[in-house]
């Protein structure tokens, strides 16, 4: 684990042993299964496997960036923001972050609305234009998809692209 100023870095020995895409709907895995079970029975760890999702729900409340996953050889590497302006996140960044709310409100029985966007970054009503230059970047990137594809423009909702 390292700590900087506007970020902290964990790295992990391995890749994770599910598509990084569907990080935060599938069921956990275990590497170890005995160790697992001990750990458990030490209460050194749960059993739900409900880490990841409380870590990238937790960003989205204090509206900080996505959490970003990278994956190298024989490591993964992750990364936790402190509050960054929306003006000046990478592009590629707020697609990832709108890529990862679309996924909780899906698991949450929910939808991805410009407002539920607006609301996640911290925006009000003078920025809807900007997140729907957004949202239209992540469906033709093909991260999220309309719920109701016949839905009228401005109550349209989107769901991630695997759904």
């Amino acid at each position: 684990m390292e700590i900087f100023d506007n970020r902290v870095e964990v790295t992990n020995p391995g890749i994770p042993l599910v598509d990084i895409m569907r990080i935060i709907d599938n069921p956990p895995r275990s590497r170890n299964e005995r160790i697992a079970s001990l750990m458990r029975r030490l209460k050194m760890c749960e059993e739900l496997g409900r880490g990841r999702d409380r870590m990238v729900i937790s960003c989205e409340m204090q509206r900080l960036p996505a959490p970003q996953i990278q994956i190298y050889l024989e490591s993964t590497r992750v990364t936790l923001f402190s509050h960054i302006d929306f003006t000046v996140i990478p592009n590629k960044d707020k697609l990832w972050a709108t890529y990862i709310h679309a996924c909780i409100r899906y698991i949450q029985g929910e939808a991805l609305t410009n407002s539920s966007l607006r609301e996640r970054f911290g925006m009000g009503n003078t920025f809807s234009a900007s997140i729907s230059r957004l949202i239209k970047e992540a469906v033709r990137r093909k991260l999220i998809k309309a719920a109701d594809p016949g839905t009228a423009p401005k109550h349209m909702k989107y769901i991630p692209e695997w759904a």
